[in-house]
């Protein structure tokens, strides 16, 4: 009988075959007083191996293969620029200078600043860039001990490979090329790790954060990873293997199938047209968004700009990712939301402190117009961008008209700043709100006769409607995208724009999950916005419902109290 793990599944699939333990050596940190006479030796000693391992990176980018995912040789790059980071590269020196202490140790202070700042992150995306800056550290360490950074891959076997590790960078990904890795597990990581992203890059079955498979598996086991339920079995039996084998090729059929409809127009059985767009958090998502036939973005945040430095963005830096999304995506429409940072990841060039209750203080749209110059010049940076791509400028967290009256004022400066200054831009520049608290959505009629569109977030609205945080462990359970008071919400903001004619789109996860889709567009909604990996998904179950058969359960669903009923209704729903 096998034994089972349970992790985060990331990629979808089963692969079944010989386990390969990828080896990262530990390396023990010494704290040791260096000589004054030897202070310079020692800087010196720390430069050559952040030199060392900027070669080693260079080298790995320059070794990518031409069939590879984009994103290997983006990430790449994203490592040998925090290596160039002056925060890492310069501060220790600085250490090994005024503390008269070893580079391995500097370099520990300084990563230990750097994970503090990053572990207030409240976003999951941007929080784990963390392990980026681990990685990338891990190297410089194993310069300065010698040792070699990059491990290898075993020859060629008679079974699949399926790579087992603690942890695995973009740097280790480059060996998993010419169909070499059928599937890898690891120790840990999480859904929006680049780990995980370059997973779905190379559409291979993976399961992060086994917490100790590394210790468990041994060389050259069989094992089946199940990228769907998140499962990892070690030496299955044949019954097992049967089963699995049968789900595996069920799977890949499905796989086929749904690959089949990236052309497909999402439409209802009954011919109501749907629109699905994509979420994402960096340019670098944008490969993905057009693998999976998105007809645009529906959100794309913009703190990835602003966070883990201890300076603001330029505008010209802003501007110039804005500009590269907007021309990838063409004459689709891109929806950037402003600055959406809250008072519990408060960076380095902010002046504002933390707070107790991060979500109700100084958060989104509140932000912004208490630091009228940052929120200026982003507002600037879109409008430059605007001239080279259809931009629509999402607010988030309004609660009040007064709150949008005062963005848009800020949005008229910066456009009469840019024709002083003779810089195109796009005149008629949509401009939209998020419906995130229960305020906007009470007040949605007043907010919708005043802007262009309007876009749902769920995340929050499910939050503060509940009063629950789904990160706490103690209440999430209570966390319900079908509570009563939830779907009423829902349900009027829809049917306000469909009155008023103004568009309205979801771009939470309610979005994503093609469990909930039949119920959203029997609710209304007509624009849906997702993590791509989603889209697909969410697509087929488009083309599978007709609006008129679904409407008597959904009349239904927005009368019902009890939550075993609701969920007995929402079974029903998708039986159709």
């Amino acid at each position: 009988m096998g034994i089972t793990l349970h992790g985060i599944g990331v990629v979808g699939g089963i692969a079944i075959g010989r386990a390969h333990l990828m080896s990262h050596t530990e390396v023990d940190i010494a704290h040791y007083e260096v000589p004054a006479n030897q202070v310079q030796t020692e800087i010196a000693r720390f430069d050559n191996a952040v030199r060392k391992t900027r070669k080693e990176l260079e080298m790995l980018w320059g070794s990518i293969p031409e069939n590879a995912p984009a994103e290997l040789g983006s990430f790449l790059s994203l490592h040998i620029m925090i290596l160039n980071d002056a925060t890492l590269s310069r501060e220790p020196r600085h250490l090994i200078e005024t503390q008269h202490c070893n580079a391995e140790w500097a370099l520990k202070q300084q990563l230990d600043v750097l994970l503090a700042q990053f572990d207030e992150i409240e976003e999951s995306y941007l929080r784990e860039r963390r392990a980026d800056v681990v990685q990338v550290v891990d190297r410089i360490f194993k310069a300065l001990a010698g040792q070699a950074a990059t491990p290898h891959l075993p020859a060629a076997q008679s079974e699949n490979t399926i790579v087992v590790a603690h942890e695995l960078s973009p740097a280790d990904m480059v060996l998993f090329k010419d169909g070499a890795v059928t599937a890898f597990v690891t120790d840990v990581g999480g859904a929006t790790s680049h780990t995980a992203i370059l997973a779905r890059s190379l559409d291979i079955p993976s399961v992060l954060a086994l917490h100790n498979a590394h210790q468990i598996i041994e060389e050259g086991e069989l094992i089946i990873v199940d990228g769907i339920q998140g499962v990892v079995v070690i030496d299955p039996d044949e019954k097992i293997l049967a089963e699995y084998k049968r789900r595996q090729q069920a799977f890949q059929q499905e796989k086929r199938r749904l690959k089949a409809l990236k052309g497909a127009v999402p439409t209802t059985r009954d011919g109501v047209a749907i629109e699905l767009q994509a979420n994402i958090e960096l340019p670098l998502d944008m490969p993905q968004v057009k693998a999976n036939g998105a007809t645009g973005v529906g959100l794309f945040r913009s703190e990835f700009l602003f966070l883990g430095r201890e300076t603001l963005p330029s505008e010209q830096e802003q501007f110039f990712a804005y500009k590269e999304v907007l021309e990838q995506m063409g004459n689709l429409p891109v929806t950037i939301r402003t600055l959406d940072i809250g008072a519990d990841k408060m960076p380095k060039w902010s002046d504002h402190s933390t707070f107790a209750n991060p979500a109700l203080g100084l958060t989104g749209i509140r932000l912004c117009l208490a630091e009228p110059n940052l929120f200026r010049c982003q507002l600037r940076a879109l409008l430059r961008a605007s001239h080279y791509g259809n931009l629509h400028i999402l607010i988030p967290m309004i609660s009040s008209i007064h709150e949008l009256q005062q963005a848009r004022m800020h949005i008229e400066l910066a456009k009469q700043s840019l024709t002083d200054e003779g810089i195109p831009f796009n005149r008629n520049v949509k401009l939209g709100v998020m419906i995130e608290t229960p305020a906007a959505a009470i007040m949605v009629n007043n907010f919708l006769k005043q802007v262009d569109f309007i876009s749902v977030g769920t995340n929050d609205l499910i939050q503060f409607t509940l009063a629950v945080d789904r990160s706490d462990d103690m209440v999430a359970h209570l966390y319900d995208p079908t509570h009563p008071a939830v779907l009423y919400l829902l349900s009027q903001t829809f049917r306000a724009a469909d009155r008023i004619g103004v568009p309205v789109s979801v771009c939470g996860e309610m979005a994503g999950d093609a469990r909930l889709t039949r119920l959203l567009l029997g609710l209304g909604l007509r624009k849906f916005s997702m993590h791509p990996a989603h889209l697909l998904n969410v697509k087929q179950k488009v083309l599978k419902t007709d609006l008129v058969e679904i409407q008597p359960i959904i009349n239904k669903m927005l009368k019902c109290e009890d939550p075993e009923k609701m969920r007995d209704l929402l079974e029903q729903l998708n039986a159709l």
